[in-house]
């Protein structure tokens, strides 16, 4: 019954995980300026184009269906022609991976930075998710997304989150969010804790309360949860590069004819 399961479930994912023919999107970072601003630790969103992609957006109401963490130059390069592998993913089809930044030069991408996250902290987190590339997609979560796909079923707005977590809870088989708020969590970084207020018991100080953070479970987090966390900084490479708006080239302006070539900085670490 596994076989046919795992079987059903690659053949699901397939599926998935084509673009939805209507779906066009125009980048408004370029590749360079990703690469330029990154850092390691940092979560990239993605909107993505496929039709899982529908069913995750439907089901967080966010833009972000996709999220991968950016590793730097902590893998070996391969031969000088190819791009570095920068950003660490889970895959629906293909698993944890390492790829290049250009499998996302043309979508909707948010930078999202963690907050003063210590160097070796970050190194940690890094070499998280990479010591488990290889492992596989949780396959159990392919068929609860497929049942808000077609059509896009109404689901109250306080069972969508849970909707995402139903798969087996097997550590080996990531989803793209999971493996990420793992990695955090193994420094005891927060994304989006619950909160418990605790009463001071001294009636002297009966006003004063204590706040407990408990960490919420791995499976419960989504890309937009990195997103709208305080504790993430969000990064735009055309305002953190300096931008003024009196120095576009607009078409119909007749500056734009002698508008100055731009030469574009990148790093790799």
């Amino acid at each position: 019954m596994g076989q046919v399961t795992e079987l059903v479930g690659r053949g699901l994912a397939h599926f998935l995980t084509k673009p939805v023919r209507q779906s066009t999107q125009v980048a408004t970072v370029s590749q360079e300026q990703l690469l330029a601003n990154l850092q390691p630790g940092d979560v990239l969103l993605i909107e993505g184009n496929t039709r899982v992609s529908v069913a995750i957006k439907y089901l967080t109401q966010s833009t972000w269906s996709h999220a991968a963490m950016f590793i730097g130059n902590a893998l070996p390069n391969g031969s000088p022609w190819e791009l570095p592998l920068v950003l660490v993913e889970a895959d629906l089809k293909d698993g944890v991976r390492a790829i290049t930044l250009a499998n996302y030069a043309q979508m909707h991408t948010r930078i999202c930075r963690p907050v003063g996250l210590s160097d070796e902290d970050r190194k940690r987190v890094v070499d998280y998710v990479i010591a488990r590339l290889g492992q596989q997609y949780d396959l159990k979560n392919i068929f609860d997304l497929l049942r808000y796909l077609l059509p896009t079923a109404p689901v109250p707005t306080r069972f969508r989150r849970r909707l995402l977590a139903l798969g087996s809870g097997d550590p080996t088989r990531a989803i793209c969010s999971t493996l990420i708020a793992q990695a955090f969590e193994s420094v005891r970084y927060p994304i989006l804790p619950e909160i418990e207020r605790t009463w001071s018991n001294d009636p002297v100080h009966a006003d004063c309360y204590a706040e407990i953070y408990h960490i919420r479970h791995h499976s419960l987090y989504t890309p937009r949860d990195f997103d709208i966390s305080p504790f993430f900084d969000i990064i735009k490479p055309t305002i953190k590069n300096g931008f003024d708006y009196r120095s576009l080239a607009w078409g119909d302006m007749p500056q734009a004819l002698e508008a100055p070539c731009r030469s574009v900085e990148t790093k790799n670490d």
